[in-house]
């Protein structure tokens, strides 16, 4: 005897279903891969709040740090357990931000933004080269504790490293705020952007101040570096998602911390909405599209407050 064919009336719920799922699958990647996109316009923000310099090369120092992290674990010589780099990889990025400062930006003090801008580009391509000199230009993976399992809820998969990504970058946003808000160093650096000179005069060290904040975007590159890594295979070049995280900052508003997190959230959940719904190619210009979007009918920025310098 045949069997009894399933009523037509059955299927729309399940297709319902299914695509309810796909979409919430795109949002939870999407929040993912924001996240990243977050940490490093977090050091956008920082260094523009302390110094309101751009620095360009936030997302090779990501790529740095990331290899770093790389180059003491698995594929380097001193084979480090992955606890252990990872923190040891933080401290090297924010003495390497500090020294930056302290080596090369000290000697443009005085001089005009754009200078700072062009120098960080510039830095950004020697540390590209560097990084492919040392490490090669071909994809590496991170054995990363990390990366080892999957959270199911429901139908929707997220890797265990996506999760770190999430948790790790509002926490960090979270601190980042306090600290700027709550501590006598975080109102020295914002008062050290207000007015260099009047703060010199108030007693704040400005040359040392912006050294500090350099050395702590150089560890939130770090943060960002290892948590990307986690995540899938790197290489020299990754480090020009700068570009899209720079966009996230200006989106959220460039001064703002939750607003550089908010930026990046929108940007990582639009890629893959865009990728998935809009025709092949669409998915790169969505994010600038947006940007262009923002700067139009909100140039500060869609979380910012406008606020007059003080003098």
């Amino acid at each position: 005897m045949p069997e009894p064919a399933v009523p037509a009336t059955n299927t729309e719920p399940i297709n319902g279903r299914e695509e309810d799922l796909e979409t919430l699958q795109l949002f939870v990647s999407g929040l993912a891969n924001g996240c990243v996109y977050g940490l490093i316009a977090l050091g956008f923000v920082l260094i523009y709040k302390a110094t309101e310099a751009v620095n360009f090369a936030q997302g090779d120092f990501m790529m740095i740090g990331a290899f770093i992290t790389l180059g003491l674990t698995n594929a380097g010589y001193m084979g480090l357990p992955f606890w252990l780099a990872a923190p040891l990889a933080i401290a090297i990025m924010g003495v390497l931000g500090y020294l930056l400062d302290y080596l090369v930006l000290r000697h443009l003090f005085g001089q005009s933004q754009t200078a700072v801008v062009i120098l960080t580009i510039a830095i950004g391509f020697v540390l590209r080269f560097i990084a492919g000199a040392i490490w090669g230009h071909e994809p590496q993976t991170l054995e990363s504790p990390l990366a080892v399992g999957d959270f199911r809820f429901g139908g929707v998969v997220l890797g265990f490293a996506d999760v770190a990504v999430i948790v790790v970058t509002f926490l960090l946003t979270f601190f980042l705020y306090q600290f700027f808000h709550r501590t006598k160093l975080g109102l020295a650096m914002q008062a050290a952007s207000q007015n260099q000179m009047a703060a010199y005069y108030m007693g704040i060290p400005v040359r040392r101040v912006q050294g500090l904040i350099w050395g702590l975007a150089g560890m939130v590159a770090g943060v960002a570096g290892i948590l990307f890594a986690s995540q899938g295979a790197i290489d020299p070049n990754v480090g020009l998602i700068g570009i899209k995280a720079f966009a996230a900052a200006v989106i959220g508003g460039f001064g703002s911390l939750p607003g550089a997190l908010a930026g990046g959230l929108i940007v990582g959940v639009i890629e893959p909405f865009a990728s998935r719904y809009l025709p092949a190619g669409y998915s790169q210009i969505a994010p600038y599209a947006l940007l262009l979007f923002v700067l139009v009918f909100r140039p500060n920025g869609l979380f910012s407050q406008v606020r007059t310098k003080k003098v």
